[in-house]
């Protein structure tokens, strides 16, 4: 069983700006398919983690803008563990061709485990 870093994500107001940015900053490409609602950075260039930008409604206070994204294929094995070591469920996502987990940690930062 092996759990890697996959995404960096940043929650945003608009995703193909951020993505533009901070595309403009590394040094790497805006990924093909960026909108104002879901933008990447690195995947055409082969880095990893891939940078992810996602719009939401409104950045609300105590919501980390920014989270770490893990993926396994064995990924609800993961979410069973994090649970059992304090982590917390918030919710579960079907979108943008993936399904993912969002958790908290013991001290309220999310995080989320997809599927690989």
């Amino acid at each position: 069983m092996t759990l890697t870093m996959a995404n960096v994500v940043l929650d945003c107001h608009n995703a193909a700006a951020q993505a533009e940015f901070y595309a403009q900053l590394l040094d790497l490409p805006v990924d093909p398919e960026a909108s104002e609602y879901f933008a990447t950075v690195g995947r055409s260039a082969g880095v990893a983690p891939l940078l992810m930008f996602i719009q939401v409604p409104d950045k609300t206070p105590g919501k980390n803008a920014m989270h770490l994204d893990f993926h396994s294929a064995q990924w609800r094995d993961y979410v069973e563990r994090a649970i059992s070591l304090g982590g917390r469920h918030i919710a579960d996502f079907d979108a943008y061709g993936q399904q993912w987990v969002t958790l908290a940690d013991p001290e309220g930062n999310l995080f989320d485990i997809g599927k690989r």
